[in-house]
């Protein structure tokens, strides 16, 4: 049902307009699935443009259109929508009952744990666990028998399949904090950083990602009718990035929080959250906000605490807001409270308490 596909790099045999990175080692996985069945991939490789000279240069990408039609092609003429991984073939439509049995989840959290727990009754090879520490949740993977020449496979699709339906189910991208893998690093180790965004770790003792835990209370926001209109196109789920980010602008407001006397650039944010400069501005803005309005927020939020809580003379606290002098500071303050920080501090010195501005 859902495959990995990476959206960057030009693309095997040299096709003109297509970019993409997804590793040939990933075609290899499917090519050797047909030949553990005694079948020839070759007109599904040609249905992807897949010349055999693409399939011998281990440096050759495919698109994501590529992977998409590999993929599709290759579980109907298999009839196994895990695409050999398993002891057993998973039918066409097997990850589409899992999804329909988690559809009716209230929230994410439980429409995870249901999946993990259902994945156990298509098969035994692998079991899928959901657990919370402390803010993150970490979906893993256990393995119950070796899965041979297609480990890496498999581990990364099932990953990706659970990412890719969770972002769909709550329509919100998933940013993976960090992702980890049983075996050491293979050559095409750089295409992790897109396929898992965050730090990637090899030789761990299992399969896992780690996300904000946050995103297991969001509700899930799609029906049945439009189950039935994704499962007629599941495969770009994982294959092409989730565009929205539904609590992009908390974890924004958390990671200023972290230093709210930083200068705090658009690029550093970035960066920490592992966005390009331009999605940051672009989802912000598509969630109604802006990051120089949560720096003020943020600003305003630590000045106010250390006006009402502390001793601290007003140059201080300009400095520990982020701001390079106190004059600068006073105008902001008047701006966000209508008094300056002298007169609010003062107001909250004597106000009754329960009744304090903030």
């Amino acid at each position: 049902m859902y495959t990995p596909s990476l959206p960057t790099q030009r693309a095997a045999s040299g096709r003109q307009g297509a970019v993409a990175a997804t590793p040939m080692a990933f075609v290899a996985a499917v090519v050797h699935a047909y030949g553990e069945r005694g079948m020839d991939p070759g007109a599904v490789l040609a249905r992807a443009q897949i010349t055999p000279d693409d399939l011998r240069d281990a440096q050759a990408r495919i698109t994501a259109a590529q992977m998409e039609l590999l993929c599709e092609g290759a579980m109907r003429e298999l009839d196994d929508e895990a695409l050999g991984w398993f002891s057993r073939p998973l039918p066409w439509g097997s990850y589409g009952m899992l999804a329909r049995a988690s559809l009716s989840a209230p929230t994410l959290g439980l429409a995870l744990a249901r999946w993990c727990r259902h994945h156990g009754l298509l098969t035994r090879d692998i079991r899928l666990q959901l657990a919370q520490e402390g803010d993150q949740a970490v979906l893993s993977i256990a393995e119950a028998r070796a899965l041979g020449a297609l480990r890496e496979f498999c581990l990364v699709s099932v990953l990706r399949n659970a990412l890719g339906l969770a972002s769909w189910l709550v329509d919100s991208r998933l940013p993976v904090l960090g992702a980890c893998f049983p075996f050491s690093a293979p050559a095409h180790a750089a295409a992790y950083r897109v396929l898992f965004p965050g730090t990637t770790r090899f030789d761990a003792p299992q399969a896992a990602v780690r996300f904000d835990a946050r995103y297991l209370q969001l509700p899930l926001v799609r029906d049945e009718a439009a189950m039935n209109r994704m499962l007629q196109h599941a495969l770009p789920l994982t294959v092409r990035p989730y565009r929205r980010d539904r609590l992009l602008v908390e974890r924004v407001r958390q990671q200023l929080a972290l230093a709210p006397e930083a200068a705090h650039t658009a690029s550093d944010v970035a960066q920490a959250l592992h966005l390009s400069t331009r999605t940051l501005h672009r989802q912000l803005q598509a969630e109604g906000a802006s990051l120089q309005q949560l720096k003020d927020e943020v600003r305003r939020a630590r000045a106010t605490e250390l006006l009402q809580r502390s001793e601290r003379p007003i140059k201080q606290v300009a400095q520990a807001v982020g701001f390079a002098n106190e004059k600068s500071f006073i105008r902001a303050f008047r701006g966000w409270t209508g008094q300056s920080p002298g007169a609010f501090r003062q107001r909250s010195i004597h106000a009754p308490a329960g009744v304090r501005s903030g």
